[in-house]
């Protein structure tokens, strides 16, 4: 796992000038790769290339990048894992292949010599991110993995492309300048986070997850802005186009063979995500989808194997317990740290600079001191993040399979029973519940604010719209004028479950859930993989009926099946927990100062991006105990610390371009 930065100029730029900020660029990665960097550069062809490392595969000089290909054609900066290179290795030794070192990226570099770029890729089973030149063609290829858990970053300057594993390395390219896009600043306040197709500098945007954008020098006189640019990228793998044939081809097989045949797939996972040069642990929440990774590893180990829990002061925010019974029945090395809340907010000051978009997910603080906790002992971590996504752990997905014959139903019905059900959220939800004698599940889906989410569910026009009201953060408008209308590029399945999950997968997968299990981890120099994310599991989900998803009103049902071989139900078969820290409590409480000072009206007034009367009313709301809006709160202050590091960022580059000419 590493850091990777890029330059590629145009014709007529000065050639030394820039190429040298490359060195700035990679230093402001170094926590992605602490053992060594390393720098290529082209000064005819105007390309420079910039790598930090952090060694798990060939930890040998062999292994150091920019790599260059056996025939001198191909230079290579990649940050991720090949997981099937060894026998990859052994299919291109058997064609007269020589090596000369042991790691990935040398097979890597050896598959796209023979078949190019994306036959090679195609053959691949990894995260990662590429940026590879073709001395011969004169071309840049940037290429990104199926799923999107690596990030790769573009920026389209006056005079250069520039990319990189993180903005923040962006930043430091002198050609670079910061201007805040307003629509991605509405994006994130309505989410908590920026979408992939969106960046919150104008002029920079995200290669999508499975897609290769291959640019050329004299491309960038016709490519002259970011979006056009990004316009040239092509899929070399279509998560739409797998749930689509899945769902046309769907699997022909009973309960237990299907449950034989996920169990096979995650014990092939596992296994290739355990193969590594250093140690190699777990997170551990105790729940469903960590427990089946570890269940796997610890089956397939020969020693225990090391498992990680954060825990907290604040009863229903820790999980520690959960996660003990599971690592006692399995008999993992079990490390657990339960931190008091003072512990928990002293990293709060960090996360702009280790989010370097504004990101408002608040389990991002015990993801990053689990990642800390682990990183005391191993180098990667795997980790049981995908697997609410590919088998419906959400609770909009149990609630769209329960209520699919109203939301399938015509506009009209479902607009009056919106209406219907909002008049829970007006004064008379408890007279009817205990009337009703409505089931758990009902009650507690109309307990607080989420009456009201599920009044806005149910009186949706589309299933695009569904989708972002019930991700939304709030119903709140803070923004000083609201976004605009945003397209909906996803074709749909014509199933409400599978809309709502293709949508996770494509929207709240790579731009919430694997922008906070990366940085958080490679905050820490930790590389984190994900089983369950492997594009096999992946593929053989979306051949899946709905029953095996969701059945008896719990999702996951066929992963509960695959880890009830290995640990008793007594230990997993509870209410979903989210890995979440009790910010509404400390708003009130310890953070109130802290937050009273980046929410000051004058403040946003000053800044004209906020409204500050909606704001300064959200606050009092949430002071007062009359309503819980820690989330959209939250949001507000990850902005407000976000611009504060951005103006620290942009001080730290002109320090960087001045120091030269001392």
């Amino acid at each position: 796992m590493c850091g990777i930065t890029g330059i590629l100029q145009t014709q007529h730029a000065s050639r030394s000038a820039d190429l040298a900020a490359i060195g700035p660029m990679t230093a402001r990665l170094r926590h992605r790769g602490p053992d060594a960097d390393g720098f290529w550069i082209d000064r005819d062809a105007g390309v420079a290339f910039g790598h930090r490392r952090l060694a798990i595969i060939d930890l040998s000089d062999a292994g150091r990048q920019p790599m260059i290909s056996n025939d001198g054609r191909f230079v290579i900066t990649f940050n991720g894992e090949i997981y099937n290179f060894k026998p990859l290795r052994r299919e291109l030794e058997r064609e007269g292949e020589r090596f000369t070192g042991n790691s990935d990226t040398e097979v890597l570099l050896g598959l796209i010599q023979r078949w190019g770029l994306e036959k090679a890729l195609q053959r691949t089973n990894g995260m990662f991110a590429i940026g590879l030149w073709d001395r011969r063609n004169r071309t840049l290829h940037l290429a990104r993995d199926r799923m999107g858990k690596k990030p790769l970053y573009v920026a389209r300057t006056p005079n250069a492309v520039a990319f990189a594993s993180e903005l923040k390395a962006i930043s430091a390219f002198p050609d670079f300048h910061q201007e805040i896009d307003p629509c991605a600043v509405a994006e994130f306040m309505e989410r908590g986070w920026l979408p992939e197709d969106q960046c919150i500098w104008r002029g920079v945007f995200k290669l999508p997850p499975g897609g290769i954008l291959s640019i050329g020098a004299a491309d960038l006189s016709v490519w002259r802005d970011a979006a056009a640019l990004r316009e040239r990228a092509r899929l070399w793998w279509s998560l739409a186009d797998v749930a689509r044939e899945g769902r046309a081809a769907p699997a022909a097989a009973d309960d237990q063979q299907l449950v034989s045949h996920l169990s096979g797939l995650l014990q092939a996972a596992v296994a290739d995500r355990m193969v590594a040069d250093v140690p190699v642990g777990l997170f551990l929440s105790g729940g469903i989808d960590s427990s089946t990774i570890v269940a796997l590893m610890q089956a397939q180990s020969s020693r225990p194997v090391r498992t990680y829990t954060i825990g907290f002061g604040e009863r229903a925010f820790d999980e520690t317990a959960n996660a003990a019974a599971v690592a006692r029945h399995l008999g993992t090395s079990h490390t657990e740290l339960r931190l008091t809340p003072a512990e928990a907010r002293a990293v709060i000051p960090e996360l702009p600079t280790i989010w370097d978009e504004p990101f408002a997910d608040e389990s991002q603080i015990p993801t990053l001191l689990l990642s800390r906790l682990a990183r005391r002992d191993v180098t990667v971590a795997l980790s049981g993040d995908g697997g609410d996504e590919c088998f419906a752990g959400y609770s909009r997905h149990v609630l769209s399979a329960r209520l699919a014959p109203l939301l399938n139903s015509n506009r009209s019905l479902r607009t009056m029973a919106a209406s219907g059900v909002a008049l829970l959220g007006r004064g008379v939800r408890d007279t009817i519940v205990e009337t009703l004698h409505l089931p758990g599940w009902l009650q507690r889906m109309t307990r607080g604010d989420r009456i009201n989410r599920l009044a806005d569910l149910i009186g949706s026009r589309d299933i695009g719209e569904m989708y972002r009201r019930s991700t939304r953060l709030s119903e709140l408008q803070l923004m000083q004028a609201q976004a605009g209308a945003t397209s909906d590029s996803i074709p749909p399945l014509n199933d409400l479950l599978s809309d709502l999950v293709v949508r996770d997968m494509l929207e709240y997968l790579p731009s919430d859930i694997l922008v906070k299990l990366d940085r958080a981890s490679m905050a820490t120099s930790l590389e984190a993989r994900c089983p369950l994310l492997d594009h096999r599991v992946v593929e053989f989900s979306w051949t899946l009926p709905n029953s095996a998803k969701v059945r008896n009103g719990q999702g996951k049902w066929l992963l509960r099946q695959v880890l009830g071989r290995y640990v008793p139900r007594q230990l997993f078969e509870r209410p979903k927990q989210g890995f979440d820290v009790p910010i509404g409590a400390w708003l009130k409480g310890p953070l109130r100062s802290w937050a009273s000072d980046l929410m000051s009206e004058s403040r946003l007034r000053n800044q004209h991006l906020l409204d500050a009367t909606r704001v300064q009313d959200c606050w009092l709301q949430h002071l007062s105990g009359r309503r819980d809006l820690s989330r959209p709160l939250w949001a507000v202050l990850m902005l407000q610390s976000w611009l504060d590091a951005s103006a620290a960022s942009e001080t730290s580059k002109m320090a960087d371009v001045m120091e030269p000419a001392q």
